[in-house]
């Protein structure tokens, strides 16, 4: 199957929100190529970038399921290649 590049933009609200997101990125970790995770003390908020090399309907299914996790933000780009 044809996999993708993609980067998903993850901003997260609520710091009670981050074990069930490291659940769901554990759950896709073998399509995970790298993660850089920024804490925001300032406005008690973090944000994490996930690249991944996925088939699309694992990209679309990953972000899915953290944009469905209350007081999570997320945003995906796709690579053309």
């Amino acid at each position: 199957m044809e996999t993708r590049i993609a980067v998903i933009g993850i901003i997260i609200e609520n710091p009670e929100a981050v074990e069930r997101l490291n659940a769901i990125l554990h759950e896709y970790s073998s399509y995970i190529l790298g993660r850089m995770g920024i804490p925001h003390q300032k406005r008690n908020l973090s944000i994490i970038s996930i690249v991944i090399d996925a088939p699309q309907n694992v990209i679309s299914a990953l972000s899915g399921k953290l944009g469905m996790i209350p007081n999570v933000r997320t945003k995906t780009v796709y690579s053309k290649v």
